[in-house]
This record gives structure tokens, sequence and C-alpha cells, in this order.
């Protein structure tokens, strides 16, 4: 075992994350990547924002394959079934455990063909020297340790420290009969978010890639991750080799980067057998992690978040590595001007229109919408789907409401932000002058947005003032209620005593007419728990119509008690 080369520490990474109760199986990724060994189709590069799976399936393709990870297990199997310590334990025939006999790939042929059979580089790019402050220090580490690794294994192709990687990696491809390597390179991208690195830096590590893989006769297969694409560096000729698997335009791999629908609803099943006292109910899982969209039209939950709430039985926002709000502004800030509206009708809940180009999140001086919002979707903040981008689910609205609430530089988007408070204070209180008196405000204020040429544009205002809601509501736009679809529903998230509220909007009708609807559509069945349970919510129900006449240009609200507490 060696730094780099075969390595069983993607064996025991992997193990790990197989040991987890909520572990999802997605081996089917090893027998595709199987079908492209020793074919000019071997250079493979997935990438997927954060917290996607990434080093998950790089960690499993290097343990796969790597004849050093074959049959590691502490614990041994006999045939007869029972589990051993030592093969002299038992007196029946021995064969020793293997990880991956218990996953899906074990039915495949390409178990028996490819599983440890070949000799695999394995690198995490996302490691630094003990002090690193310059880009020499980083890559003088990796090629240190990788022929390090190659003088060890490999004495007779009389390799020397002063070599580079791939003159040394020639030399044991002529000294060993052809010897191959799977290459699995994780982060590639992960120099390029340092801020010691140059731009020339950067070119010269896209050097040290493309001498080391392209071409290359010792190359039977390269998988690759990162985030941003490679394809930005490939308008020469430096990584042109790889076939590139975005999660906005590419459907293969897709299924495997990110949980489906199904995979979570085996998760949650698991997690009601094992949680003695569940707090995390299916709908909360949707709410808060899902959202994302690939390329073949399949939804997507964030996987990390999901694990991290099962496990602590607690929905909430597990965004660690880049949660801040500033780092959302960081993209946004590069032009307010042209990205305000936008904003505010994707806080609404409304996806707005936008030319995605991946490779825009490479530029450090981003400056059109698209070229903001590209980047966005790159890194996970914003989901894409044929043409439109929007904020993907409560986890990420958070982040962009704490934005709004604390960036002046938003203009009117921000001043709405504030007031929310006191929208959501008048209307639990019923006092409609207060909350028109909110509305007439929000008007005419400078938003261009805000035209109320069709009920959308109501809808982004009326998200923007009740935005404080969202710290004890689940608040969910369209749902389907009753008979109907309500506009707004608004559900007590840490408070079960606390009031619901059913928010009709109308342009061009009175307030009772919007009232009307709720009643006759039967909206408040929403708050009701299943026949013969206790209701889940044991507060008032509250219908609330707010209107605008586009011949006064004015509005008006009406509060109706819908259910009384319980």
């Amino acid at each position: 075992m060696g730094n780099y080369l075969n390595t069983t520490a993607a064996y025991d990474a992997y193990r790990r994350e197989y040991n987890s109760p909520y572990f999802v199986d997605k081996s089917g990724l090893l027998d595709e990547v199987s079908q492209r060994l020793e074919t000019t189709a071997n250079y493979i590069c997935i990438i997927r924002p954060r917290r996607f799976g990434k080093s998950v399936a790089a960690n499993m393709i290097a343990a796969f394959f790597s004849r050093e990870c074959i049959f590691t297990d502490q614990t041994s199997e006999c045939f007869c079934g029972v589990e051993q310590k030592a093969a002299n334990e038992c007196a029946h025939e021995y064969k020793p455990a293997d990880l991956f006999e218990k996953l899906h790939i074990a039915s495949l042929e390409s178990y028996r063909l490819h599983r440890g059979k070949y000799d695999v580089i394995f690198i995490s790019f996302n490691e630094l020297p003990r002090k690193c402050d310059n880009y020499g220090q980083y890559i003088d580490r990796i090629t240190a340790r990788l022929l390090e690794d190659l003088m060890r294994a490999y004495p007779e192709a009389d390799i020397s420290k002063e070599d580079a990687v791939w003159d040394a990696l020639l030399s044991v491809y002529h000294a060993y009969d052809s010897k191959r390597f799977i290459f699995v390179l994780d982060e590639w991208d992960f120099i390029f978010h340092r801020n010691f690195v140059t731009e020339g830096d950067k070119a010269d590590y896209i050097d040290f890639l493309s001498n080391l893989l392209k071409g290359k006769a010792y190359v039977s297969l390269a998988y690759m991750t990162g985030i941003l694409p490679v394809a930005k560096y490939s308008s020469g000729s430096e990584l042109n080799m790889f076939l590139e698997y975005t999660m906005a335009t590419r459907e293969k791999y897709s299924e495997y980067f990110g949980f489906t629908d199904e995979e979570v609803d085996g998760l949650h099943q698991q997690y009601l057998k094992l949680e003695k006292q569940p707090k995390v109910s299916r709908e909360g899982l949707r709410y808060w992690y899902d959202g994302y969209q690939t390329a073949a039209g399949k939804r997507l939950y964030n996987p990390r978040s999901v694990v991290c709430a099962l496990s602590d039985n607690q929905l909430g926002s597990y965004w660690t590595s880049s949660g801040p709000y500033e780092e959302i502004f960081k993209y946004i800030g590069a032009n307010v001007d042209a990205v305000r509206d936008s904003l505010a009708l994707m806080v609404s809940g409304t996806r707005v229109q936008a030319k995605v180009q991946e490779y825009a999140a490479t530029s450090m001086r981003l400056k059109t919408r698209d070229e903001i919002f590209s980047a966005m979707v790159v890194y996970g903040f914003l989901s894409y789907e044929k043409g439109y981008v929007k904020i993907p689910n409560r986890e990420l609205m958070g982040k962009f409401d704490d934005m709004l609430l604390k960036e002046p530089s938003l203009g009117y988007v921000n001043r709405l932000a504030e007031v929310s408070s006191q929208m959501l204070k008048a209307t639990l209180r019923a006092d409609t002058a207060k909350m028109t008196e909110i509305l007439e405000f929000a008007h005419n204020t400078e938003t261009p947005l805000l035209e109320y040429n069709h009920e959308a544009a109501l809808t982004a205002l009326v998200s923007l003032v009740y935005l404080a809601a969202r710290d004890s509501y689940r608040v969910e736009r369209e749902d389907k209620a009753g008979t109907g679809y309500v506009d707004f529903i608004f559900y007590p998230e840490t408070d079960s005593k606390a009031d619901g509220i059913i928010l009709e909007l109308k342009v061009g009708h009175t307030p009772e007419e919007a009232l009307k609807q709720i009643r006759d559509r039967r909206y408040a069945l929403k708050f009701e728990g299943k026949l013969g349970e206790k209701p889940r919510y044991t507060g008032r129900i509250l219908g609330v119509g707010i209107v605008y006449d586009r011949d006064t240009k004015t509005h008006a609200c009406r509060v109706e008690v819908l259910r009384a507490a319980l």
C-alpha cells in the first residue's frame, strides 16, 4: 500500500459509508465505468456541486478496482456462513469477506471480471502540505509522494526522485510488460479555490494534468471529479480528452449523484424503524432538501443534508462548507442591478429564465446576469431546468433570506424583507389596517418588478413582505389543498399550537371573493390529520385574502378565523 498507489484508504472510507444506517447502494456506477476501460472513451470527468456524493463515488471506484483492496475486511466468513475472526477458528472451508459482495454490483458480470484486478492511483487533490502558501509546495508534495510509491513498488523501472511522474510511469510501463493504471482523481479543481494560486499557477496545473494523462499508454482509465467544468480549459487541447458529465446538461451517470425520491423513501422507512421518537417527516425532507434536477428530468435531493437530518433526528440547514450568506452574495454582488428583480421572483418561489453556461463559473469577473446565475448553478445555490433557474429548497432559501435581510445594497428587496416581521404580527392580530399600510409601502417603493401586470408579481411582493414567517413556518406555494391549489399556506414548524395561515391573492377582485374561494375549495383540510388521527396542528386556522385594484392602485386585506384553536 502506498500514498496514492493501491492505497486502502479509499476502501476504508467507503466501508464507513457502507456501515452508515442511511447508506444508498450506488454500485451500478461501477458497471458503467467498467465498460470504459481500455476504450477511446476512458477519460471521465464528473462535475457536481459540493456535497453531492462525488468523493463517495471516487472512493468506491478506487476500492473496487484496486488489487490491494480485495478482501480487506477485518472479519471473515466461512462457507457455512459463520462469522470467524481467523481461518483456523472454523473447520470448514474458509473464504475472506468482501464488502462489494453485498452490493448490487456483485450480481453483474463486471464484478467477476474487474473486482480487484488493477493497479489504482487514487489522489484526493483537496489535501495540502502542513505549511502551504504557494502552488509549488502543493504540487511538489503530490509528485514526491507518487514518485515514492512508484520507486517502492517497481524497483526495476529505475526511477529517480528527479523524474517527472509521467516519465516514471512510462518507465514502469516499459519495464513491467505494458503495466497500465486506473487513475481516480478527486476534486481536481480544489487548488483553484485557494487564495495563493495565480492565473499562471492554474495554467501550470492544467499542464501537469495533461502531461500526466493525455495520450499516455499507461492509462487504462482516468476518472476525475470536481465542481468547475474542465471544458473551460479544453478550448485548446490540454484536457479535451475528457468526456464531461454535468448535472444540468448531461444525462449519463446522473442517477449516481444525489438521492432520488425512491431512495429517500427507503431511507425514511429505515429511519422510522431506527428512531424511537422520530421528528423528521417525509414531507419535511422534500421541503428542505429536494429541488435539484438532472438533465433527464429526474428530481434529486441533497444527499449529505438528508443523511445528516435523519442521523440528527432534526430538520435544518447542513450547508456547512458554503453556507454563510456572504458566499451567495459574492456572486450576486458582482452586479446587483442585473439580478435584483430576478432575485425577488426567485425568493417568492418563482423560477426565472436564464441561459446557463457552466464554464462561466471559472471566471473571476462575473458581469452579466446569466454569468452570475451560471456560477450559482455550478456551486449548487440554484437549480436549473429547461432554461430556468430557481432556489431549490428550504435549506438554500434560508441562506437567501439571510442575505436579503442583511444587504442594504439590494435596495427595495432588502427594505421589503425588513418589514416582514411586522406583516406576520399584523396578520396574526387581524390588523388589516397595518397589513394594508405595509403593502402600500411595498408597492410605492422603486419596484420595477412589481407592476402587477399579473398575479405572479403580487405573489413576489407577498413573499417578500412575509419573509420573516419562514423562521417559524413552512411556507408552501400553490400547494394542493381541498379541491384546488392554494396560493400560500403557512404550516407551523416550531410550535404545533401556533396559528396556521391560508393566504389567497387576487388582482381585480375583493378580499371577500378570495376568502370565499378558500372556504369553497376547503383549503383548511390541509391542517387536519388523517381519518381517525388527531390533527397535527391545534392552533387557529386563519384565512387571509389580499387583493389589488388596478383602477384605484390600492390594496385591501381581510382575515377570517376558519377554525378556532383545538
